[in-house]
């Protein structure tokens, strides 16, 4: 596959920043671990505000993703439940890199977040990546799974656009909820960035919890969509809803896969 064409870099990424010193590491370090291949970066906007909204199977993609989202020219930050925040020494640094808290719980006072970040990434130009799925999928083949409104709240309530990305080779890495394997070396890992979600029906049209699921189902097809072309197999005719599964939507699966 061909190496990812190079791109100016927006205003956030090209002034020095925070990010200049954890990226001189990270990025050579994950070099050695995994070798990343990007396809569609011309989809990611190299100026102004986005949500990102990529796939959720292993503890390690965080890291694909941060690294990827930089090499096509954008400061990567990330949604961050709220807890993290509160964490002498980590909060400081997320808060420092522009990070955005976002509460766990369904709240009048999550819902005033969402428009607070929404506007501030609106009124700064900056670029957000957010897990529709809330966490790692339960999927038993780590297809995605359902997905949360959040993801489409924020892009709803700044009217920015949603950009669908897959990723996938990084449980190679980290299987979800398993070990690290370092070795060998350079594991292939594709990632996959989609043209930004139709979601204009949506927009302008009341926040009405039918509106929401229809508008991240919409995400979430696209997303699927994606790594469907990665991994060179149908997505599934059905997400995977662990409610119906008997699972929890959060925290580890109770038996390891």
């Amino acid at each position: 596959m061909a190496r990812t064409p190079r791109r100016r870099a927006s205003a956030e990424k090209s002034r020095p920043s925070i990010f200049w010193p954890p990226a001189a590491v990270v990025i050579p370090l994950t070099g050695l671990i995994a070798k990343i291949e990007i396809s569609g970066a011309e989809n990611l906007p190299l100026e102004g505000p986005y949500v990102l909204a990529p796939n959720h199977y292993s503890e390690f993609d965080p890291v694909i993703i941060a690294v990827a989202t930089w090499r096509m020219g954008r400061a990567p930050r990330f949604m961050a439940k709220e807890s993290l925040f509160r964490v002498p020494v980590l909060g400081a640094v997320l808060r420092s890199t522009g990070m955005i808290p976002v509460a766990r719980a369904s709240t009048a006072a999550a819902a005033k977040q969402t428009i607070v970040h929404a506007e501030q990434l609106a009124s700064t130009g900056s670029g957000v990546i957010v897990y529709p799925e809330g966490s790692l999928t339960r999927d038993p083949d780590m297809w995605p799974m359902r997905g949360k409104t959040g993801a489409v709240r924020l892009a709803l309530e700044g009217d920015l656009p949603v950009i669908p990305m897959a990723t996938w080779g990084v449980q190679q890495i980290l299987p979800r909820y398993g070990k690290l394997s370092l070795w060998p070396l350079r594991k292939r890992v594709k990632v996959r960035v989609g043209p930004p979600v139709d979601l204009d029906q949506y927009r302008g049209k009341p926040r009405t919890n039918t509106n929401l699921v229809a508008a991240t189902d919409a995400v979430m097809a696209d997303i699927a969509a994606l790594l469907s072309d990665l991994r060179g197999a149908p997505r599934p005719a059905e997400r995977w809803d662990p409610s119906v599964h008997g699972q929890k939507e959060m925290g580890r699966l109770e038996s390891s896969e």
